[in-house]
């Protein structure tokens, strides 16, 4: 994964109190959750969706149907925005207006690519399935030729974190 250090859309982070500065427990949120929101773009309208996702300490991974909204988008405009978060509570306190969120959280930016080889779409469903379960399992080829699965090269990457001990 290259990672790119310039602000970008996630430009520098205004808690600095609260950022995870720590690449190891940026990955471990990604590691231990298994839900990403994803964010995509067309012509300017927003479209947010939750996937299943895998991460192998270099990318992210998805699959979907090979039709529908969020692959038509990614075929006209590859650029992502994704969200993973850990965590979420609520931090109560005597004012109701400083009642704050207790999160894990991971942002980034990145570009979606349509992986097409069949022994790497298992692979990457092997990472998928294997967040929920233990069994192995085949695909037959009619049905890896029915699924799109997708890689999400990150470009930018930040973590955030709040109610938590530091350490």
């Amino acid at each position: 994964m290259t990672e790119d250090t310039r602000p970008g859309p996630h430009g520098p982070m205004r808690r600095k109190d609260r950022e995870i500065a720590d690449r190891a427990a940026i990955d471990a949120v990604l590691a231990d959750e298994t839900v990403m929101h994803l964010a995509l773009s067309d012509e300017n309208v927003p479209f947010v969706v939750p996937v299943f996702f895998a991460y192998d300490g270099a990318a992210l991974y998805f699959h979907s149907a090979p039709a529908g909204t969020k692959i038509d988008i990614l075929r006209r405009n590859d650029r992502v925005c994704f969200s993973v978060t850990a965590g979420v509570g609520v931090i109560e306190d005597e004012q109701a207006c400083d009642f704050e969120a207790r999160h894990r959280t991971v942002i980034g930016s990145g570009r979606a690519r349509f992986v097409e080889d069949p022994a790497e779409k298992a692979r990457i469903l092997d990472l998928i399935v294997g967040r929920f379960t233990d069994r192995a399992f085949t695909y037959p080829p009619n049905r890896l030729a029915q699924t799109a699965v997708v890689r999400v090269e990150v470009e930018q990457i930040k973590g955030k974190s709040h109610g938590f001990p530091k350490g």
